[in-house]
Parts: C-alpha cells; structure tokens; sequence
C-alpha cells in the first residue's frame, strides 16, 4: 500500500493538517481519493482543500508544495478506476453512500 502524507490548511483555523492518504498516479500527477470509509459526507480534509487548494505533499523522502482540485466529470471514471484497482474496497464506500466520492489531483507547484 503505497500513502502519502497530504497537510492542508484548516478551513476555519488556518492551522496545519496532516493526513496519511493512499495514493496512485496518473503520469506527473498524484491521485487520492475522499472516501471516508464511504460516509455521508467529505472528510475534513477535502473540506480544507476545497477552501484552500494550496497543500502540502509527503511522499518517502520527497516534500513539495501542490495545487489539487477534484476531478471533472469527464476525468473521473478513469481515475476512479485507476484508485480502485489501487484499493478494491472504494467501489464498496461508493455503493455505501449517496454522495459521489471525489478523486483529487495533486499537481506540484
């Protein structure tokens, strides 16, 4: 299982928030995925980077500043695919909920 460390800015405090994510590619982009278990609403966390999509990216040894943003309608099912096959038990947490669960770009700045 590969993760990430994923820090956002609190959308009310403005305080760092670090949370490990399992993550996937898609050429030079990062890809993770708000599922919350498949809850019926986003994690905190997609909360704070909808407000500020300025975060913070950990992988191994590797820090860099990055942009996300959700992926578009026409963007997702391949991307979905491609988390799922990462971490089977997403379609379940989609099955689970009414909310469509977003997939997240990360793109380094």
């Amino acid at each position: 299982m590969t993760t990430l460390l994923l820090t956002t800015s609190g959308r009310r405090s403005g305080q760092p928030r670090t949370t490990p994510l399992i993550y996937g590619r898609a050429g030079e982009k990062y890809l993770i995925v708000g599922s919350r278990g498949g809850a019926p609403t986003h994690p905190g966390w997609y909360e704070n980077l909808v407000a500020n999509p300025v975060v913070r990216v950990q992988v191994m040894a590797d820090r860099f500043k990055a942009r996300a943003r959700t992926a578009t309608p026409a963007e997702r099912p391949a991307l979905w695919k491609t988390m799922a096959a990462i971490w089977p038990p997403y379609d379940e947490y989609q099955q689970r909920t009414a909310r469509e669960i977003p997939v997240v770009i990360l793109e380094r700045t």
